[in-house]
């Protein structure tokens, strides 16, 4: 069974993978060069994780290290937009996901969140709190997106959201 850190870290290495181009094995090798050389205790969850041109980096001091070079100090790169759909705690800890909708660009709201502590981590629209599964057995069930937009006083673009990532996930 999976923890909810370790759902978090299968979705950065899913984007690190498709999105970044980053091979297993050079994701390996950082991960390990992250431990053994800087200290760095579970890199995947680590809001200081960057990536460029297949390349990894971490966020240190203001400077990025270049994890898939061995640590050579590199040119800062901001481009994670994976890590920006994690919220990280007080304590650099993620405690929420929000996962990318098919055809959503990543600079796009974010309605739907899985969170441990909302809904037992079930995916919701996070501004009310309803679950997505919800929201679609009523579909199936024969109301219109506009009917259940007025019952949770939501968009009928938020319900159509909570359907499509029902359908993909």
């Amino acid at each position: 069974m999976l923890s909810f850190w370790n759902l978090i870290e299968a979705h950065v290495i899913r984007a690190l993978r498709t999105e970044h181009g980053i091979s297993m094995k050079a994701l390996r090798k950082a991960i390990h060069f992250a431990e053994a050389e800087l200290g760095v205790d579970r890199l995947l969850l680590r809001p200081e994780l960057r990536s460029d041109a297949g390349r990894l980096f971490l966020d240190r001091y203001g400077e990025l290290i270049n994890l898939s070079a061995s640590g050579q100090l590199a040119m800062r790169h901001v481009l994670e937009a994976h890590l920006k759909r994690v919220s990280w705690d007080k304590s650099k800890s993620p405690f929420r996901l929000h996962p990318f909708l098919i055809g959503a660009a990543s600079g796009e709201a974010m309605p739907i969140a899985i969170d441990p502590s909302i809904a037992f981590g079930r995916p919701v629209l996070i501004s009310r709190g309803i679950s997505t599964a919800a929201i679609v057995a009523r579909i199936d069930g024969g109301e219109t997106p506009d009917e259940l937009a007025r019952d949770y006083n939501l968009t009928t673009d938020d319900i159509e959201q909570a359907v499509l990532y029902e359908r993909a996930a």
